[in-house]
């Protein structure tokens, strides 16, 4: 198939990161790598590009892959309608909800899903791929997928990983690297958007300023919690919330955080072994006085729910142990004087090194019980999706 063009850029706003990727589609390289900080139009702005190439050329199948359909959902299929519709292109007619594919007049299609089903990534060919937060998935995968796609591929990702296959596609000189930052945004962004990445420049552990607000690479350090600190007691007046890490042979932690002015504070609260069920409810509740919610490991649901039947607000945590360790890490940690175990754990929490002495993104699965339990109550208290998918036709 002939390369296709686009005769001019798109008569609605847009941003360098679309211009730069704009003129690097039509100089020809095979793949190309959008890679940096957070909010810099990195998706948003080849999706921009793959609708303009829909729309005049005829006959482009273009697949737009993430590592799941939920995660398509509230980013890449949320970006699409609204290029969509700020182009006055939509048509409920032309997209199949079951399929998630937008046909255009021009006999194009965009078909957008998600790897939860790694055989999807060896199904029909297409001409353009666009692989959201690359660095999600499985190199395999990417092989099948690129494999599979006649013409361009374009590839985006936060580069917080310490290694990456994605890393080795951005770096091959025959492909080209786009840089960006929420800088190359900035007018598009709200003042709050700004300043919650700017936020990140006060903490004291300056990795999360170096991933998603300079775009940089994730530098490794063998221990993963570095820059906390101890304090004297809660403050006593923020929001409050419990996260619980189950055991018997090993420890069960339960851990009270409060979030107060941008800051997670935690008091360590049980840390004890040969605990049955009903001792570890009897022990919580002389902790727990209220509503506040306690956010427990999901891999005890049977645990949870006679938690619960003994009238205490515990929900299952979302597990995901690096986005969850990323989410701690993206506020100033202060850890009571007398939550000894806890501070024990957070001087030896490590990374696991390969065999050739390289760090990984997964932590040493050893005394980290409290730690667990710090990761569940902060990374699911304050993870909520901030865009709630619905069909079209439910849209106000």
């Amino acid at each position: 198939m002939s390369h296709p063009t686009v005769t001019s850029p798109l008569r609605i706003k847009v941003t360098p990161v679309y211009d730069a990727n704009y003129k690097a589609f039509h100089q020809g390289w095979p793949v190309i790598c959008n890679e940096g900080g957070s909010r810099s139009s990195k998706s948003y702005s080849i999706i921009q590009l793959l609708v303009q190439l829909a729309q005049n050329t005829k006959g482009l199948r273009i697949s737009i892959v993430s590592h799941s359909l939920p995660h398509i959902k509230r980013g890449a299929y949320r970006d699409f309608c609204l290029i969509m519709q700020d182009l006055c292109l939509w048509d409920d007619a032309n997209f199949s909800f079951t399929d998630f594919i937008y046909t255009f007049k021009s006999g194009s299609y965009i078909e957008l899903f998600g790897l939860e089903d790694e055989s999807k990534a060896r199904g029909p060919s297409r001409d353009i791929l666009f692989i959201n937060e690359a660095n999600l998935i499985k190199k395999t995968l990417y092989d099948q997928l690129a494999m599979r796609t006649t013409g361009q591929i374009f590839l985006d990702w936060n580069p917080a990983d310490f290694v990456n296959w994605v890393y080795g596609v951005a770096d091959n000189p025959l492909n080209k690297t786009i840089h960006s930052t929420y800088v190359n945004n900035r007018a598009n962004l709200s003042q709050t958007q700004i300043a919650s990445i700017e936020a990140f420049k006060d903490l004291p552990d300056d990795f999360m300023w170096k991933v998603y607000g300079l775009g940089l690479r994730g530098a490794a350090k063998e221990i993963i919690y570095t820059q906390w600190k101890t304090c004297g007691e809660l403050p006593g007046k923020g929001d409050v919330f419990y996260g619980l890490d189950f055991g018997f042979n090993h420890p069960a932690a339960l851990v009270r955080v409060e979030h107060y002015d941008g800051v997670n504070y935690v008091q360590e609260c049980i840390y004890q072994s040969n605990l049955t069920l009903s001792d570890l409810i009897q022990k919580i509740k002389e902790y727990v006085k209220d509503k506040a919610p306690i956010y427990a490991d999901a891999a005890e649901p049977k645990s949870i729910e006679e938690i619960y039947r003994a009238g205490l607000n515990i929900k299952a945590a979302t597990k995901d142990v690096w986005a969850g360790i990323l989410k701690v890490k993206s506020y100033p940690l202060y850890i009571t004087h007398n939550s000894t175990n806890t501070q024990k754990e957070l001087s030896s929490y490590k990374w696991k090194k390969d065999k050739n002495d390289n760090i990984i993104e997964e932590p040493v699965k050893a005394n980290d019980d409290a730690l667990d339990a710090v990761r569940y109550a902060i990374y699911t208290h304050f993870d909520k999706p901030k865009f709630v998918f619905k069909p079209r036709e439910e849209w106000q």
